[in-house]
């Protein structure tokens, strides 16, 4: 199957270096100290954020820090596809524990002992690139709760197909078997908090598609700063300050 076309666009227009269309909505869920939807393409998630808050279970309790929970579901009906995946499954386990480590990274849980954050996210639309915009949406709801955070975590992916590197892969290019990077980072600091590949590659190729990742995150940390900076603007305004 021919990714990209003689013209240089992939299935679905993009250029191969072009990402998909992002969108976002803060304060999603009224009840939840922080809440956000984050859209990439076709691909849509929301998060909730819980706490800091009393430890459930005293067993679990950090003294020197918070204890960070994260849970990943998919909803019925967020593929084609419309079977009834098991609560607790291991996709769904390792995808939760990957969501959490990556934002322990980034939470400054020092300042916060004795406590628990809990961090719910579910897949409500899925084409490609779930894992990536569920952290970028657990990131928004993190910032909309106020926890205090040393940068704000992105995360993007890209891939290789067709000899050609590509960024921010959907359902059909992922699912096509090529070998596919998934990165995170702390923009600011400069550091990667995740990296994830299905695949070997050479090095030099690596190298490329894991830069074009990057560039990635990079543009998703650009946009999550746009909107928490015009919801910040729309708080003051009916403030009035």
């Amino acid at each position: 199957m021919e990714f990209v076309s003689p013209e240089g666009l992939r299935l679905d227009g993009r250029r191969p270096m072009e990402m998909r269309q992002l969108r976002a909505e803060l304060g999603a869920v009224s009840r939840a100290d922080g809440s956000a939807i984050f859209e990439m393409g076709n691909t849509k998630v929301i998060a909730a954020v819980y706490g800091p808050r009393e430890v459930q279970h005293r067993g679990q309790q950090l003294n020197d820090k918070a204890l960070i929970r994260c849970e990943y579901t998919m909803a019925n009906f967020s593929t084609g596809d419309r079977m009834r995946r098991p609560k607790g499954d291991r996709r769904s386990t390792e995808i939760s524990l990957v969501i959490r480590q990556t934002m322990e990274a980034c939470i400054m849980t020092h300042l916060m002992p004795h406590s628990q954050i809990d961090i719910f996210v579910q897949v409500l639309q899925a084409d490609g690139g779930t894992r990536s915009a569920c952290i970028n949406a657990a990131t928004l709801a993190l910032a909309d709760a106020g926890i205090p955070m040393c940068d704000l975590v992105t995360s993007c992916s890209a891939g290789y197909l067709n000899t050609t590197p590509l960024l921010d892969l959907n359902y059909v290019e992922d699912s096509a078997g090529g070998p596919d990077v998934t990165v995170g980072i702390l923009p600011k600091l400069d550091k990667v908090t995740l990296l994830q590949m299905d695949a070997k590659l050479p090095m030099d190729i690596f190298e490329n598609v894991m830069q074009l990742a990057t560039e990635g995150c990079k543009a998703v940390a650009n946009y999550i700063r746009e909107v928490l900076m015009e919801n910040t603007k729309q708080l003051e305004n009916r403030r009035g300050v």
